[in-house]
């Protein structure tokens, strides 16, 4: 630069502020790639026009990232087989992060194969306890008799051949006789 005039320096100077310029305007310029869920979901809220709103977006983002961040910093990713989640130290696990949850999702299926294993062997042995003990030596029925006794048959009523013309029971039995002439005979007329 000793050898460099005062224009020049200038011009040099220009020049790097341009480039500097340029690269500052063609990154604001360039899409920002969201770096975890979290940034994916509120880039994906604030692109989405106002009205319905549209979950596609947000499907995107959980499937392209599959940990979540944890207010303390860092990553956890939840696994539904298990209803558990595990630690992980980016957006996405590793491939040995992957191993470690393959290998707890084995021991969990292990531990529910034992768990219904026990219980099958639990439930025979108590069928087999249950089948081995003999019934209770029972005799005959007792036999039942009523603490209240039954009334004695009643005998039937005898209804005398003729009536007397100031009694109610014969007062209704003709006026039964005559309804019951009354319809058969306008049934009779009606066929």
């Amino acid at each position: 630069m000793y050898g460099l005039g005062t224009a020049a320096r200038w011009g040099i100077a220009v020049a790097i502020l341009a480039l500097l310029a340029v690269a500052t305007l063609w990154r604001s310029l360039e899409p920002q790639v969201p770096t975890d869920y979290e940034a994916c979901v509120a880039e994906a809220q604030s692109n989405a026009s106002t009205g319905v709103e549209d979950s596609k977006p947000i499907t995107r983002c959980a499937e392209r990232f599959a940990g979540r961040r944890k207010p303390g910093g860092g990553y956890t990713y939840f696994d539904f087989m298990q209803n558990r989640t595990f630690d992980i130290a980016g957006p996405n696990p590793t491939e040995d992060e992957r191993r470690q949850i393959d290998q707890a999702y084995t021991e969990f299926l292990g531990v529910q194969r034992r768990d219904k294993l026990s219980s099958v062997l639990a439930k025979a042995l108590a069928d087999q306890e249950e089948a081995s003990v003999p019934p209770p030596n029972v005799g005959s029925p007792p036999t039942l008799t009523p603490k209240i006794p039954l009334p004695a048959k009643r005998p039937p009523i005898e209804h005398s051949k003729f009536c007397e013309d100031g009694s109610l029971s014969c007062s209704w039995a003709k006026l039964s006789a005559t309804i019951r002439n009354a319809f058969a005979s306008s049934a009779s007329a009606n066929r």
